[in-house]
C-alpha cells in the first residue's frame, strides 16, 4: 500500500512517500524550485501543490500517482477558523478580497480563497501538474483512483513525532504558529492509541509572538527566527517582565498571550539590514528566556498528566534548539525527541504516517526515524555527465574521504555533496559545507563566504562516540536540535563552534547513519586528533540547500569555496595546488 503525504499550506511545501509504513522518500518542494520555504510572493497564503517533490518521491519509487492508494493532505478545511460561522453567513460575490476587512487579527480577507484553493487540492492534483511533469500523474481513475484524506495540521505534526520517534509509549508536544485554528497542542501515545489532552487556539501562539518579534527585530517572520534565537546570546533578558506580561500559563496546561504591541512597548522596529544595537540583543534574550519558561510548564504539566517518561515533539517552535535543551536538561522527561522536519514540511511526513497507521490497522508500525537521508541522490555516472557537458576540470578520487580531509586539514573550506538529501532544514552530511573548527577565524570566514550576519553561529559535527568528550553531557543527536556546553579543556581545540555563550548546536554521527560521512570524520581526527567539522548548509543567501549537481557546481563557482567534493570527484579552483596538478576531464 503506497500513501502520498502532503503539505501545501503556509509554508515549506512538501510530499512523502510510504510503501506498507516505511517511508520511501520525502522533499520539500523548494529543493526544485530555488523558492525559498516554497513561499511565493502572492497577498495571500495559497500556492500550487508540491508537484516537483511529488513527482520526486514517486519517481523514487518507481511508480505513478495511479499506483498510490491514499493521498493524505496535511491540513483540514472543516476545522479552519477563518470562515463566517453564524447561520446563514454567506460570502458575497463577486468576491474581492481588498474590499474585506477581518474583525479578527488572526483572520485574513483572503481566507475563503485559501479556504477554496484547498478544498479543491484532489482536482489540483489530478489536473494541474506542470507539463514537465504531467506524465507521472496522468492515468488516474477518478472513480476507482486513490482515496483523499484531509489531516488535522495539528494531528500531522503529532504523528510526525509520535510514529517516528524511537518510543513506544511517549508524552506529545507540538507547538507551532497556527494550524487551522490550533497552535498548541498535548497528548499521549499509549498501547498503540493516541489521545489529545490539550490543545490552546488562536489568537494564542508562542509561534505567532515570536514571529512578530522576529519581524519587529528587522528579520524575516516565518524565516528568520533562527537568527533571533542566535542573537539572545548576545544580550541578557532585561525585558522578561515585559513578556511575562504578554504569555501568562495557566493551571489546566493552556496559556494566553496577549497582543504584543511591540512598538509600544519597545519603540520602533530596527529596520531591515539596520544596526543592531543592545536593547535588540536584550530583547531577543528577553523572547527567548520567556519561551523556555513558558514550554518547561507545559512540559510539566504534560509530565503531570501522563506520568511518561519520554516526550516527542514537534512543529516550527520545535526547531529553536536552545529551548529544546532546556526541556531535556530542566524539564521532567528523562528522553526528548524531535522530530527533525520539526516545521510544516515535516505535516507531510506526519499526515502519510498517520494515514497509513489507520488503514493498515494501529500498532502497525515498522520504521523509525533513525536519519534524514530521505531525498534525491545522484550516482557517479549521473554526476561525471555532468561534469563533462559543464566542461568542469575535475578528477576522481580513490579515497574520497581522505583527500577530502587532508584539503580540510590544510584549512580550506568544501562544499560536500553526497547520497540523498536531507529532509528539514538542517544539513546532515549529505549537502553541507564543510570546514576545520582548529582555526579561530574560521566562523567569521564561513559568514563571509555565505554573505550571513556576523553574530551567527556555525554547527559543529562529531563522531557519536567522541561527542562526550568534547561537550558536557555529549549524546546522540543525529539532527542538530539540541546544543551543549563545549567542555572548557577542548574550547581552545575547537574555537570555530563555540558559540558566545560556550554552547555548541551539536549532530553526531555514526557509521550506519551516513557511512561515508562517519569515514571522513575520522580520517579527519586520524590526521589531527579532532573528531569535529564544521557543518553548516551547502547554500548561499537567500537560496535553499543545494539539490542537484548542477545546483552544486552553481554554488560552488558563485561563491569563495575552495574545492566541490562531489560523489567520486573533487573540484577545485585555478590557483590550488591539487586543482591545477591533476585536474582532469
Amino acid at each position: 500500500m503506497y500513501t502520498l503525504g502532503i503539505n501545501a499550506v503556509y509554508h515549506d511545501s512538501a510530499a512523502a512517500l510510504l510503501q506498507d509504513g516505511v517511508v520511501l522518500a520525502a522533499a520539500e518542494d523548494e529543493r526544485f524550485t530555488h523558492v525559498k520555504h516554497a513561499k511565493r510572493p502572492v497577498p495571500f497564503s495559497t500556492w500550487q501543490l508540491p508537484f516537483d517533490a511529488i513527482d520526486y518521491c514517486l519517481s523514487e519509487a518507481g511508480i505513478t500517482l495511479k499506483d498510490v492508494d491514499h493521498v493524505a493532505y496535511s491540513y483540514d478545511p472543516a476545522l479552519f477558523s477563518g470562515m463566517p460561522k453564524a447561520p446563514g453567513a454567506t460570502i458575497a460575490l463577486p468576491f474581492d478580497p481588498t474590499r474585506q476587512r477581518a474583525t479578527n487579527p488572526s483572520e485574513s480577507p483572503w481566507d475563503p480563497l485559501f479556504l477554496s484553493y484547498i478544498a479543491n487540492a484532489k482536482a489540483q492534483l489530478l489536473d494541474g501538474a506542470p507539463h514537465h511533469l504531467a506524465k507521472r500523474f496522468r492515468g488516474v481513475d477518478r472513480n476507482n483512483g486513490f482515496e483523499w484524506h484531509f489531516v488535522d495540521h495539528h494531528l500531522s505534526h503529532e504523528a510526525s513525532a509520535f510514529l517516528a520517534s524511537p518510543f513506544d509509549d511517549c508524552a506529545v508536544l507540538t507547538m507551532d504558529g497556527r494550524g487551522e485554528g490550533v497552535t498548541t497542542s498535548m497528548g499521549r501515545f499509549i498501547d498503540g492509541k493516541y489521545e489529545r489532552l490539550r490543545q490552546v487556539e488562536l489568537p494564542h501562539s508562542l509561534g505567532l509572538l515570536y514571529e512578530a518579534v522576529t519581524g519587529w527585530l528587522g528579520f524575516l517572520h516565518s524565516s528568520d527566527e533562527y537568527k533571533v534565537m542566535a542573537l539572545a546570546s548576545f544580550g541578557k533578558p532585561l525585558y522578561a517582565d515585559a513578556f511575562r506580561e504578554i504569555v501568562k500559563v495557566n493551571q489546566d496546561g493552556s496559556y494566553t498571550v496577549d497582543a504584543p504591541r511591540l512598538v509600544e512597548r519597545f519603540g520602533p522596529a530596527r529596520e531591515r539590514g539596520g544596526p543592531l544595537e543592545q536593547r535588540h540583543y536584550d530583547i531577543a534574550s528577553s523572547l527567548q528566556c520567556v519561551l523556555e519558561e513558558t514550554v518547561l510548564q507545559l512540559a510539566h504539566w504534560l509530565h503531570q498528566q501522563t506520568g511518561l517518561s519520554r516526550l516527542c515533539m514537534a512543529g516550527g517552535v520545535a526547531l529553536n534548539c536552545v529551548m529544546n535543551s532546556k526541556v531535556r536538561d530542566k524539564g521532567p522527561f528523562e528522553h526528548v525527541w524531535v522530530q527533525p522536519a520539526a516545521g510544516d514540511a515535516g505535516t507531510a511526513l506526519g499526515a502519510a504516517l498517520w494515514t497509513d497507521y489507520r488503514q493498515r490497522g494501529e500498532r502497525a508500525r515498522h520504521w523509525t526515524m533513525d536519519h534524514a537521508y530521505l531525498g534525491p541522490q545522484y550516482a557517479d555516472d549521473e554526476v561525471e555527465r555532468f561534469l563533462k557537458w559543464s566542461k568542469i576540470p575535475y578528477r576522481r578520487a580513490a579515497d574520497i574521504a581522505g583527500e577530502a580531509a587532508d584539503m580540510l586539514a590544510a584549512g580550506k573550506v568544501l562544499g560536500w555533496y553526497q547520497g540523498r538529501t536531507e529532509f528539514g532544514p538542517r544539513a546532515l552530511g549529505a549537502r553541507s559545507i564543510l570546514a576545520s573548527p582548529i582555526d579561530p577565524g574560521m566562523q567569521a570566514r564561513l559568514n563571509e563566504i555565505k554573505d550571513r550576519e556576523d553574530f551567527r553561529p556555525v554547527a559543529p559535527v562529531v563522531m557519536e562516540e567522541h561527542a562526550a568528550d568534547w561537550f558536557v553531557g555529549g549524546q546522540r543527536a543525529p539532527f542538530m536540535l539540541f546544543i551543549f556546553d563545549v567542555r572548557e579543556e577542548k574550547a581552545d581545540r575547537i574555537p570555530a563552534v563555540r558559540h558566545v555563550d560556550g554552547t555548541a548546536r551539536v549532530q553526531t554521527i555514526n557509521r550506519e547513519q551516513h557511512a561515508l560521512y562517519y569515514s571522513l570524520l575520522d580520517a579527519f581526527y586520524r590526521r589531527t586528533g579532532v573528531p569535529v567539522l564544521v557543518n553548516t548548509s551547502f547554500n548561499t543567501r537567500g537560496e535553499p540547500m543545494v539539490n542537484s549537481p548542477r545546483d552544486a557546481v552553481e554554488s560552488f563557482w558563485t561563491s569563495p569555496l575552495d574545492a566541490l567534493v562531489i560523489g567520486s570527484f573533487i573540484v577545485e579552483k585555478a590557483g590550488s595546488a591539487a586543482g591545477s596538478a591533476g585536474a582532469t576531464r
